[in-house]
């Protein structure tokens, strides 16, 4: 089975305390995209054995020390490895400006070359392969600030071998079955798809939410998509001074993943006044059942 799997390198706040500051890496089909860079990312993917030599995209929601401070040491230590081909940072404009001068200090002479896609935040998609798209959109934090959604294009169809053997279907007419083709007979007889072929596996998605306030345009945003990680930094006990910082509750987030009509709910960005995170699932499943807090070392499938 292909591979979508989230994988949690730091989910705390500001401070680094209990938690790391915030990164992720998904891991697509063998392909690894970074998702914010905070203090001691490259150390969590050494023990979490992600292998650099993976790692092209690194995407940064926006220009927080806790989302970033990670990225000179990671890239100087890509290029310490000698690792190949290109970086591209998603990175807004002045992310781009500030990064750019550290490396040019830090990182001369690297194997690899180093690019900027500069974001913005309108919503939009900033990456496609085959397999996948990136897209942005707006969140509502203290400074300019986007989500990102990674969703799989449509898959193929299911070839039935032993029907594609009956009516000795070509070896070059198998991919036009998948994707959805009738089969001509030799004898010009048409053979329906669906006799030869069974239902694709669904396209999943995946939608990361971090820092933002409660707003419904994020949930208008995420709607449709399966597994959300949104950040939940404080309970309702301190729901006044999330708001005032840019910020949401825990039960927020569960209000966004039940208005998105989400399967699955993912917490993180917790404050480091909490000793764990048991009030968290608390209140957030009271809402909204499928919940999980996200962990360091934490592996989630997302198909």
């Amino acid at each position: 089975m292909a591979k979508f799997q989230l994988n949690i390198l730091g989910c705390g706040s500001a401070t680094p305390a209990r938690h790391l500051p915030t990164s992720q890496i998904i891991d697509f089909r063998d392909k690894l995209f970074m998702i914010d860079c905070g203090e001691g990312a490259q150390l969590a993917m050494r023990r979490m054995r992600l292998k650099f030599s993976r790692l092209n995209h690194i995407f940064l929601s926006h220009l927080h020390g806790d989302h970033c401070f990670g990225l000179p040491g990671l890239l100087s230590t890509l290029a310490l490895h000698q690792k190949e081909g290109i970086v591209t940072i998603h990175t807004f404009k002045e992310g781009a400006e500030i990064f750019g001068k550290i490396l040019d200090f830090f990182c001369r002479d690297t194997s690899f070359e180093i690019k900027f896609n500069i974001i913005d935040e309108n919503s939009g998609i900033i990456y496609e392969d085959d397999a996948l798209t990136v897209e942005t959109f707006p969140l509502y934090h203290r400074v300019p600030c986007v989500g990102f959604i990674f969703r799989e294009k449509p898959k193929l169809r299911h070839l039935r071998g032993d029907m594609v053997k009956f009516y000795n279907v070509p070896i070059k007419e198998l991919h036009n079955l998948k994707c959805g083709a009738d089969f001509i007979t030799p004898d010009g007889k048409v053979v329906a798809n669906e006799r030869l072929t069974t239902a694709a596996d669904p396209a999943m998605s995946y939608a990361y939410c971090s820092d933002t306030i409660f707003d419904t345009r994020v949930a208008k945003a995420v709607k449709g998509v399966d597994v959300i990680y949104h950040e939940a930094t404080y309970t309702d006990e301190y729901a006044a001074k999330a708001r005032d910082r840019g910020h949401a509750t825990a039960s927020e987030a569960a209000r966004i993943a039940q208005m998105a009509g989400a399967s699955r709910l993912i917490l993180g960005h917790y404050s480091k006044r909490y000793l764990d995170e048991k009030t968290h699932l608390e209140e957030a499943g009271a809402i909204f059942p499928n919940v999980t807090a996200a962990n360091e070392g934490m592996k989630i499938d997302i198909l």
